[in-house]
C-alpha cells in the first residue's frame, strides 16, 4: 500500500501501532451524582440495593479485559514473549517482547465502592493477560466519606500503590454547595487510613472557581490540604461543559445526557464564576506550592519528588494505553478508540450467552484515526502542558513555528534548559492562557 501523502508544511513522522504501556479501567458507580460531574456515572439504585448492577458490570469488565487482551496477543504477542511476524519495516518491533504494563488506573465513578475481592479478581486478570511490571503504579480513585472510601487495606493487598481522593474542597460550606457527601474531617481520616494501610502515594483532587468561593476559602483549603501531607495535588478549575450540546451523548457517545437538575445547577453556578478570580486563585496556588517545595510538573498537577502520576504522564507523553469500561478511551499511537457510555448495550454485548468468554462480543463505541496534522498539534499541545515543555528545535516546525513569535511576545512561552537541552515551556501566564495558545495550534 502506498504511504500516506505528507501534509504540506508538516514533517513526515512515520508511526506504527504500539502495544499499551498503561491500562485504564472505568468503574462507573457512585452513591450520588454530583451536579457538576460530566464523567460516566451511574448512581443511586444502580450502585446500591437490590437493583444494583455492580456485580454484572464487574463481570462485564472482566470479560472485556479478556477480549482486549486476546486482540493484543494477536497483534503484538503475549507479554514477555516474542511478537507475531509483521511487515518488514516493523520486524524489529515485532520481534521484541511485549512490555508489561507500567501503570493501571481504576477511575470512575467511585472505584472505592468495589469490594476488595472483586478488585483482586480484576487485577488477577490484568496480571495474567497484560502483565504488570514489578514496580508498576496502580492507582484507585476514592471518595473520602466513611461509606465510600472502601476497604483500604484490601485495596493495598490487591496491589494498589497509589490512591486519589476526590476531596474537592476542605471548606464545609463549599462541599455542601457542590453536593458532596463528606466533611473536611473525613478527608483527614481517609488520608490517615490510606497511610495506615501502606498505600505509598496519596493524591488529593481540589477545585477552584467554585460558586461562592473566595480567595480566603481557597487559600484555607490549600493550607489544610498541605497540613495532611499528601504526595500529589491535582487542582482543577470547575468546568461546566454541556456534553449534550457537544453531541457526545448519543448511542455511540462516550458521555451520558446531563440530568435536568444538574443542568439547572450549572446554569446558576456559571453566573457566579469569574475568570479573573480563577486566575488569581491559580497564581496563589502556584506561589504557595512552589514556596513549599512542590513541583508543578503539569498545568493542573503538583507533586513531591518521585510522586508524579506515571499513568497520567502516559497520556501527556502520547504513549499507547488500553482501556475498558463504559465510556473508556484507548490509544495505540495512531487510533483513538472509545466505548459508548450507555450501560445496557455494554452489558448486553459482554454478558451475552452462557458460554466461555469468547462467546461475548466487544461493546459498542467508536474510533478516530488521527491525521498527521492532528497528531502533530496534539504532540505539541500535550508536551506544553508539562513543565519541561518542548525541544526548541520543535518550535522551528509546524504547528508551533506559526505562533511562536506571538506566544513569546505575549509572555506565554519562555526558553529554559533541561539537562543541557534548550527547550520552550509555558510561563505561569501561559498556563493561564493555554487554551488560547492551543486553539491556534490546531
Amino acid at each position: 500500500m502506498p504511504s500516506r501523502p505528507r501534509a504540506p508544511g508538516y514533517p513526515l513522522r512515520v508511526s506504527t501501532p504500539r502495544p499499551p504501556v498503561a491500562l485504564y479501567v472505568h468503574l462507573p458507580f457512585c452513591v450520588a451524582r454530583c451536579p457538576y460531574c460530566d464523567f460516566v456515572v451511574y448512581a443511586g439504585a444502580d450502585a446500591r440495593g437490590p437493583r444494583a448492577r455492580t456485580e454484572r458490570l464487574y463481570e462485564a469488565v472482566g470479560r472485556e479485559l479478556e477480549l482486549r487482551a486476546d486482540a493484543l496477543d494477536e497483534r503484538f504477542g503475549r507479554p514477555g514473549a516474542a511478537g507475531p511476524a509483521g511487515p518488514a519495516d516493523a520486524a524489529s518491533d515485532a520481534a521484541a517482547p511485549r512490555e508489561p504494563l507500567r501503570s493501571v488506573y481504576f477511575g470512575g465513578g467511585t472505584p472505592s465502592l468495589v469490594p476488595g475481592e472483586w478488585l483482586e479478581r480484576l487485577m488477577a486478570i490484568v496480571r495474567a493477560r497484560f502483565g504488570v511490571a514489578a514496580d508498576a503504579e496502580v492507582t484507585l480513585e476514592a471518595n473520602p466519606g466513611p461509606d465510600e472510601r472502601g476497604d483500604l487495606a484490601a485495596f493495598r493487598r490487591a496491589g494498589v500503590t497509589r490512591i486519589s481522593f476526590g476531596a474537592q474542597s476542605l471548606d464545609a460550606g463549599e462541599l455542601r454547595r457542590l453536593g458532596r457527601r463528606h466533611s473536611p474531617q473525613d478527608v483527614a481520616t481517609a488520608v490517615a487510613g490510606a497511610r495506615a494501610a501502606g498505600i505509598g502515594s496519596i493524591n488529593l483532587d481540589l477545585l477552584y472557581d467554585l460558586p461562592g468561593q473566595s480567595v480566603a476559602t481557597w487559600e484555607s483549603t490549600l493550607r489544610a490540604a498541605l497540613a495532611l501531607a499528601p504526595d500529589h495535588l491535582s487542582l482543577y478549575a470547575l468546568t461546566l461543559d454541556d456534553p449534550d450540546e457537544e453531541g457526545i451523548t448519543g448511542p455511540q457517545g462516550d458521555h451520558l445526557p446531563t440530568p435536568p437538575g444538574a443542568r439547572r445547577w450549572r446554569d446558576r453556578a456559571r453566573l457566579e464564576q469569574d475568570d479573573d478570580l480563577a486566575a488569581y486563585q491559580y497564581r496563589l496556588a502556584t506561589d504557595l506550592l512552589a514556596a513549599d517545595g512542590w513541583r508543578g510538573y503539569e498545568i493542573s498537577n503538583w507533586a513531591r519528588p518521585g510522586h508524579e502520576s506515571r499513568h497520567n504522564l502516559t497520556y501527556w507523553e502520547r504513549e499507547p494505553y488500553e482501556a475498558v469500561g463504559p465510556g473508556a478511551h484507548a490509544f495505540d499511537g495512531i487510533v483513538r478508540r472509545w466505548n459508548a457510555a450507555a450501560m445496557e448495550p455494554y452489558l448486553a454485548a459482554l454478558l451475552a450467552g452462557e458460554g466461555p468468554v469468547r462467546a461475548a462480543s466487544l461493546p459498542p463505541g467508536g474510533h478516530e484515526v488521527l491525521t498527521p496534522q492532528a497528531a502533530a498539534a496534539e504532540r505539541v499541545i500535550l508536551a506544553l502542558r508539562l513543565d519541561r515543555g518542548v525541544a526548541e528545535s520543535a518550535a522551528a516546525q509546524p504547528p508551533l513555528s506559526a505562533v511562536r513569535d506571538w506566544a513569546e511576545s505575549a509572555g506565554l512561552l519562555e526558553r529554559i534548559e533541561v539537562e543541557g537541552e534548550p527547550r520552550l515551556h509555558l510561563t505561569t501566564r501561559g498556563r493561564l492562557l493555554s487554551n488560547e495558545l492551543f486553539a491556534r495550534l490546531i
